[in-house]
């Protein structure tokens, strides 16, 4: 859990000091970049059920410490994963529902059978904000501004999951879990675009209650590729993290297969299953403000 590098995703991370090595690490913002280190070794599949720590705000949704399932398989793409995740969690909600795929979560009526909606992100931003899958992200940022009246000096991830979950939630029912495919190529440095198509990903991110539950993609497994994708990110303003991560890149380089990846957020799936509004109420003893702090 300790990182010399903060990686794997895009997030604050907390920071403390080794005393025998005289040096600042890391708690890990995600397992990523380590699990494909391990593909690289030979290992075909991988999974974690992980802890990870993001230094950033709290809400009933975000928690700075968080449970993931996360998984890859070799010579597999995202497909495969959007199978795989479907079979999973519908598993768990029979399992747990005594064989129903219905529960209710928050007032809400969600029907687990699959197969589940699918939805182009490409699709939904070209319809509210005539956004194309070639303009840059600062073209992007313009015109959702635009249209929403806001003034941003950059989108961030949260953000452009904030403004997909409203724009499901506005033109698709929201009684099925929902995948979203057809990302843009730079809203993830890690993921493999699609042949036909270089700035379209191979990538989903499931919704289920207005949440967002499971994230997955081909992976980008050719080196010189994810150098540069990395050094765009690095030019991004308040875009984290800003160093490369070397020692993956050469690993890349030895040879990774090509592979799929999936994140799962246990807590969250827990909220839906358990219908607990808050977070906090799914973890225990999850970090509060101290009573001396109130004021």
């Amino acid at each position: 859990m300790l990182h010399t590098i903060p990686g794997g995703a895009s997030g604050s991370p907390f920071v403390t000091h080794h005393n025998a090595n005289d040096m600042d690490v890391y708690l890990r913002i995600a397992p990523e970049l380590y699990l494909k280190r391990l593909l690289v070794g030979g290992f075909d599949r991988v999974y974690e059920i992980n802890k990870s720590f993001r230094n950033e705000g709290m809400s009933i949704r975000h928690s700075p410490e968080f449970t993931m399932l996360e998984a890859y398989c070799a010579y597999k793409d995202y497909f495969y994963m959007i199978s795989l995740c479907e079979e999973l969690i519908s598993e768990l909600v029979k399992q747990f529902n005594s064989g129903s795929m219905v529960i209710e979560y928050q007032g809400k009526t969600i029907d687990f059978t699959s197969p589940w909606p699918r939805v182009s992100f490409a699709e939904l931003f070209k319809k509210e904000f005539d956004i194309n899958p070639e303009d840059s992200q600062k073209l992007v940022l313009e015109k959702i501004c635009r249209k929403l009246g806001l003034s941003l000096n950059s989108l961030s991830r949260t953000q452009i999951l904030n403004i997909t979950e409203e724009l499901i939630e506005k033109h698709y029912p929201a009684d099925k879990p929902t995948f979203v495919i057809d990302f843009f190529s730079w809203t993830s440095p890690l993921a493999k675009a699609k042949k036909d198509n270089s700035h379209i990903l191979e990538r989903f991110e499931l919704f289920i209650g207005g949440m967002e539950i499971a994230n997955s993609y081909s992976e980008l497994n050719d080196p010189v590729e994810q150098r540069k994708r990395f050094c765009e990110q690095l030019k991004i303003e308040d875009e984290l993290p800003k160093k490369i991560d070397e020692d993956f890149l050469v690993s890349l380089e030895y040879g990774m297969p090509p592979a799929a990846g999936l994140g799962i957020g246990i807590d969250r799936l827990i909220m839906i299953i358990l219908n607990q509004a808050s977070i906090r109420d799914v973890i225990f003893f999850p970090l509060l403000k101290s009573v001396d702090n109130e004021d």
